[in-house]
């Protein structure tokens, strides 16, 4: 069953009357009302269209954090073989927010990172919705050691809030496990791509998306803060989140003209979730020639590229 978000509620009546039809005619066999639901499926399918055509800035948070939506298992399960996930970060813990491992992409082998959400109440809970703690930033790190090791490209999956920011991850470093999982991505001479595939929030998302080729699916978000919590610091009132959205400037497109990202992944009509299959094709595509891209490149010079491109950025957006 299809959830939909506020924005969406007279499409959800019009695609709800047209599958009582159908229902209707389930029961009843005599009944036809293939022409009613056909004209209905019209309606909803323009109105769609049209919500989806200029959707603000809050609405694509709304879409971007949709529980429907891909989340970094269903990529590692569609896109990758191979996969033999690596637990713990040799010091504390292992982080379940956060998925790693080595696998295959496209028959070669690679490190694959990501965060993952979860996509019920008991695995939301195991994995802390998607928000890190140290272990995990730290598990990042050795993963990527490991990659830098082995010649690995190293693909990353970004979709969290942001960091927990819960007592014990603080007393266990969290910013400096940030700092550091940053710190890794502007060293290794490996091959670095980054897609956004939902929420990419703060210092956390950095930490995993300071690589060589950024991209954003369509309606994903990425920025220091989310807008609930920057109406909170700016105006002491979170119910000016589409203020702040619009301030933000946390869009794939906005964040595209300011050199944040470097391409805009396409998604199905009315966000990834309505279509997941093909959304996730789109980011296999997008993963492919990002890679392409770099290869042939040795390791002083992916390393600078990277390091050029986030000393540039300031300038960019200064400009823009």
């Amino acid at each position: 069953m299809t959830q939909y978000m506020d924005f969406e509620k007279p499409l959800a009546e019009i695609e709800g009357k047209a599958e009582e039809l159908r229902a209707m005619a389930r029961r009843d066999s005599g009944t036809d009302v293939t022409a009613e639901a056909a004209a209905l499926d019209q309606k909803a399918a323009k109105m769609l269209d049209d919500l989806y055509k200029n959707l603000t800035p809050w609405r694509k948070c709304q879409v971007a954090r949709h529980p429907d939506r891909p989340h970094c298992r269903d990529y590692i399960d569609a896109l990758f073989t191979e996969f033999t996930p690596l637990a713990g970060d040799r010091n504390f813990a292992d982080d379940h927010a956060v998925m790693g491992g080595l696998a295959r992409f496209n028959d070669r082998p690679v490190m694959v990172i990501g965060h993952e959400k979860g996509n019920d109440t008991k695995t939301r809970i195991e994995r802390n919705f998607g928000m890190a703690r140290p272990e995990g930033y730290r598990k990042a790190v050795r993963l990527m050691d490991m990659a830098d090791r082995f010649g690995l490209p190293v693909i990353t999956l970004v979709d969290t809030p942001g960091a927990y920011p819960g007592k014990g991850a603080e007393e266990r470093g969290q910013s400096e496990a940030i700092a550091r999982a940053t710190q890794k991505c502007l060293e290794i001479g490996v091959p670095l791509v980054s897609v956004i595939i939902g929420e990419g929030g703060s210092g956390g998302a950095v930490a995993f998306a300071t690589a060589n080729r950024v991209a954003m699916l369509e309606h994903s978000v990425y920025s220091v803060i989310s807008p609930e919590g920057c109406a909170s610091i700016l105006w002491k009132d979170a119910d000016k989140m589409r203020e702040a959205a619009e301030a933000l400037r946390l869009t794939a497109q906005d964040l595209q003209k300011l050199g944040v990202n470097d391409r805009i992944i396409p998604e199905p009509k009315g966000g990834a979730h309505r279509d997941p299959l093909a959304a996730i094709a789109a980011v296999s595509t997008a993963i492919k020639e990002m890679l392409a891209s770099l290869d042939g490149k040795d390791p002083k010079a992916l390393v600078k590229d990277r390091r050029e491109k986030y000393l540039d950025m300031g300038d960019r957006g200064l400009a823009a």
